[in-house]
């Protein structure tokens, strides 16, 4: 049977190809076909999907454990950056249209996908070309690869269960990342809400986006300093600080200072969280494991937004306006922060695989 690395970058290489070739094409999809667009959409985002899974697993690979911290924040930070600058761009297609020779917004978003696509393709290439993996026998690919990595997968989801340190750190990541994930994806539905213009919404992103390159730079260095556990609890604190003052935001300055508070620890909690959990997994298993904590982290993105519904849903059941309905709602995220925090304080990254003397892990080289 293959060891997991060798199938590390082919998988990556495919998801990626998979994940830029259907974002592409939601160009091509006529606007009345909201079923064609909904299955090339789902297509792409499970090559993102995919592709994240052997993106992080290969972190391992890469870095050694004491530049963990500093080179997942690193890969984030540049992240944030590329993302802020395409994002800045198809706005600026958007809103100005004529300047690219495009004849309106419509036009200029349906080009925005193909932009993105590309975009995707060209860099992923450096990973794909200049990162090494151990070479094993090529006779070892093939469906036997993919019966082997099934099977790996179900024998990982039996070792998480007796892991106890994973799994109280899977659980503890999977609440507060819930609680990350349902205000960036809910912050625009709340800004509309109480009364903020499109614009505004789209400069906070853009804002968010580029505090976010330095800050999570900035983070991994103070993950080194402080220690990674710590870091991630400070992070936390802070979006905890967040979901209750978004509540009682009213201006849009105050907007735009949240947007900058987010981007300040965003990139900062993803990239520790990463390499703290690559430092309690088994060395040589980290794609079935990181498989199941992006698992966690796109399943994260559901139960937030419903606890939102369901709490404004009671708030305005009980009489009280749409408005105070939002802000409560979203003051209601900050449990997922304290419950989050909680847990990972109690997580022990003493008591793990590498540090056991069972066996089942190697030092990061």
């Amino acid at each position: 049977m293959p060891t997991e690395e060798v199938v590390k970058k082919r998988f990556l290489s495919f998801f990626a190809l998979v994940g830029a070739a259907m974002t592409a094409s939601l160009y091509r999809v006529p606007g009345s076909n909201w079923l064609q667009a909904m299955g090339v959409y789902v297509t792409a985002v499970l090559g993102f999907s995919g592709g994240n899974i052997f993106y992080d697993a290969l972190i391992t690979d890469v870095a050694s454990a004491e530049r963990m911290d500093l080179v997942s924040a690193l890969g984030f930070s540049l992240g944030y950056l590329g993302g802020g600058t395409l994002f800045a761009l198809t706005v600026w297609m958007v809103f100005r249209p004529y300047i690219f020779g495009i004849a309106n917004a419509a036009e200029a978003i349906r080009y925005s996908f193909i932009l993105v696509g590309v975009w995707w393709a060209i860099f992923s290439l450096p990973l794909l070309l200049f990162v090494k993996e151990p070479k094993i026998d090529g006779s070892t690919m093939g469906m036997n690869t993919v019966r082997a990595g099934l099977q790996q997968l179900y024998d990982t989801f039996k070792q998480i269960r007796q892991l106890k340190t994973i799994l109280l750190f899977l659980l503890a990541y999977w609440l507060y990342i819930d609680g990350v994930n349902t205000i960036v994806r809910m912050a625009v539905d709340y800004g509309i809400s109480i009364g903020f213009s499109s614009k505004d919404l789209i400069l906070a992103l853009l804002v968010t986006q580029f505090v976010g390159f330095p800050s999570t730079v900035a983070f991994g260095y103070l993950g080194v300093r402080m220690g990674t556990k710590r870091a991630i609890l400070a992070a936390i604190a802070v979006y905890l600080a967040i979901s209750i003052w978004a509540a009682f935001m009213h201006s849009r300055s105050e907007f735009y200072i949240l947007a900058a508070a987010i981007g300040l620890v965003q990139g900062g909690l993803q990239a520790l969280s990463r390499s703290y959990y690559a430092g309690i997994i088994p060395y040589n298993k980290s794609a079935e494991f990181f498989g199941f904590y992006n698992m966690l982290g796109k399943f994260a993105a559901v139960l937030g937004p419903v606890s939102l519904g369901l709490v404004a849903l009671i708030v305005r059941h009980a009489g009280y306006s749409n408005n105070i309905a939002s802000r409560t709602s979203i003051a209601s995220v900050s449990l997922f922060f304290i419950a989050g925090g909680l847990l990972f304080y109690f997580v022990d990254n003493e008591a793990t695989p590498e540090k056991t003397g069972n066996g089942t892990s190697k030092p990061f080289h």
